[in-house]
């Protein structure tokens, strides 16, 4: 999984995806790019890179990588994602996947951060309480939700205000 990260203005902000809400696993959910391995990839970076590519038309070149976050592991599908942070340019047009993508969002660390609580959600006639991001109509939560708070943790220091320089 790719977490692209950019900045406008000094802010960073991070590039999820809004899953297309006819899809069998994870029906209109937030989430960053990324999907399985394929043979193919040499290693777990390029399924990361390969896979923004496919999902939203971010070319590899554009990448630069600079870390990995903690893997994390899904709860129903008890996969193990492996997050790889990527910084990219500002003001790339996007070229979604139909299948696959409804929209890409492009969401500022700093109000990710101050939209983080609990909400009670309902999922195939479970309810429960769990962490999430609202922030606006987006609602983060899950893997997803986990792996923006290690990152969060990671940019602290970037979303901490500044004092004013006298």
């Amino acid at each position: 999984m790719l977490v692209p990260l950019f900045l406008t203005a000094g802010e960073p902000h991070a590039v999820f995806t809004r899953r297309q809400g006819d899809l069998r696993r994870h029906a209109g959910e937030i989430s960053f790019p990324g999907g399985r391995r394929d043979p193919e990839d040499a290693a777990l970076e390029d399924t990361a890179l390969r896979e923004a590519e496919e999902e939203i038309g971010l070319p590899r070149r554009e990448v630069r990588l600079l870390g990995t976050l903690p893997p994390t592991s899904t709860f129903v599908t008890n996969y193990l994602i492996h997050p790889f942070v990527g910084l990219i340019p500002t003001g790339l047009a996007w070229r979604v996947s139909e299948r696959e993508v409804d929209a890409v969002l492009e969401l500022p660390l700093r109000a990710l951060r101050e939209s983080r609580t609990r909400t009670r959600m309902e999922r195939r006639g479970i309810s429960f309480e769990t962490d999430a991001y609202i922030l606006g109509d987006h609602l983060i939560w899950g893997a997803t939700a986990r792996i923006l708070e290690h990152l969060l943790e990671r940019v602290e220091e970037l979303l901490l205000p500044h004092p004013a320089n006298d």
